[in-house]
């Protein structure tokens, strides 16, 4: 296999430990260059035959344009929602990103913490912890819940098997008919398509989103299906925040439509941290953490390391996104 020169494209104020994991993997075989935004753009670029764009977020137009004699750009996260697709499939380069099993565990793991803090009321029982006052509130066993997933890939699958160890019910939709070996290990108690959506979230105790972001999912939660939800279901969003039409949202724990929610993605981010429903005891918000684990960093730089591989070796790269 020979040596790719690959560039790879951080983000600096969360460098570490993406970054380190990224030149630990690619580093010992190929020739890889770490981009200065304080240097000219165009030498950068000069020769590099793969780019690894740290969360598909830096790359711009000028970038593409100068990377003449790229063969692969490299997505290094799941989501391309901020990413010019359209503009570099003009330049016939490959885009691949790094799909939801690298995350999935990450993901699964903050959409089950959300459950427990929103069942056994979390911020109420800190603040009466600061307070002095003992044994109140009154929390919400799990055991016999009904968790609706919305998006039952490799996230939702992931925390289905979590959530089923605590005795949740398990109702899930999606869009492509899941494998039957995956419901065999996971025994759903009720797998939909997307027409069976309304019943889900009318019958869901917490209702956790794992779809990508694209113009059908857009608002997939809107005021009317808040309304279906039960005035004491929770709603979990650990994918991305435009899924939920964050005003209808906002307006539905303020009056009490719905118990709760959840919230690591925001439509706008970083989100409007003094908007009062942030501080409503009902409500558990993180600043878009649920995949920024070390897990994840690790995984994530071993599947770009493969992708600049296989390229180095003239095989397609895996996980593309362009069409190609």
């Amino acid at each position: 296999m020979r040596r790719l020169r690959t560039l790879l494209l951080p983000l600096r104020k969360i460098y570490t430990p993406w970054c380190d994991d990224v030149i630990a993997a690619v580093g010992d075989h190929h020739d890889l260059a770490v981009y200065d935004a304080s240097q000219p753009l165009a030498p950068q670029f000069e020769g590099i035959e793969a780019v690894i764009d740290q969360g598909g977020s830096v790359g711009t137009r000028e970038m593409m344009d100068a990377a003449t004699d790229a063969k692969l750009w490299q997505i290094l996260g799941t989501g391309f929602d901020h990413f010019d697709l359209d503009y570099i499939k003009q330049k016939g380069i490959a885009v691949a990103n790094c799909p939801g099993q690298f995350s999935s565990v990450a993901l699964a793991e903050t959409a089950m913490m959300f459950i427990l803090m929103l069942g056994h009321r979390y911020r109420a029982s800190f603040a009466n912890f600061q307070k002095g006052v003992l044994y109140e509130p009154t929390g919400i066993e799990l055991d016999g819940q009904t968790l609706g997933i919305i998006g039952f890939g490799a996230s939702g699958q992931d925390l289905a098997i979590r959530a089923k160890a605590f005795g949740l019910r398990i109702m899930a939709i999606d869009v492509r008919e899941i494998e039957p070996e995956v419901l065999d290990a996971i025994q759903p108690d009720f797998i939909g398509t997307p027409d069976d959506q309304d019943r889900v979230i009318s019958e869901s105790d917490y209702l956790s989103l794992h779809l990508h972001l694209n113009a059908e999912t857009r608002h997939t939660i809107d005021a009317r299906r808040l309304d279906l939800m039960k005035p004491t279901a929770c709603l979990i969003n650990v994918a991305r925040g435009a899924l939920v039409d964050e005003e209808a949202l906002y307006r539905a724990l303020t009056d009490g439509t719905i118990g709760g929610a959840g919230i690591d993605a925001y439509a706008q981010e970083p989100p409007d941290r003094t908007n009062p429903v942030y501080q409503l005891p009902n409500v558990v918000a993180t600043p878009h953490i649920a995949g920024v684990t070390d897990g994840t960093s690790r995984k994530r730089a071993a599947c770009a390391a493969e992708n600049v591989d296989r390229v180095a070796q003239g095989l397609e790269p895996l996980y593309r996104i362009d069409g190609g």
